[in-house]
């Protein structure tokens, strides 16, 4: 696997995970917000681990 396809796969994972993490947030389901929470910190470590830029957390971008 190339590592732009590599990149792109880590990328689409944290989309994904921050997807399923405002769906919880609607829903106001907590178990549901709390395991899309941990999927999306999971996959924004494994892809900060390998030098893919996530771009900002929600929280960091409002300066929490």
């Amino acid at each position: 696997m190339g590592g732009s396809v590599f990149a792109e796969a880590l990328l689409e994972r944290v989309r994904q995970a921050r997807a399923a993490l405002g769906v919880a947030l609607e829903a106001e389901d907590a178990y549901s917000v709390a395991v899309a929470q941990d999927e999306l910190d999971d996959a924004v470590r494994v892809a900060r681990r390998h030098g893919v830029d996530v771009g900002p957390l929600k929280a960091e971008a409002e300066g929490e």
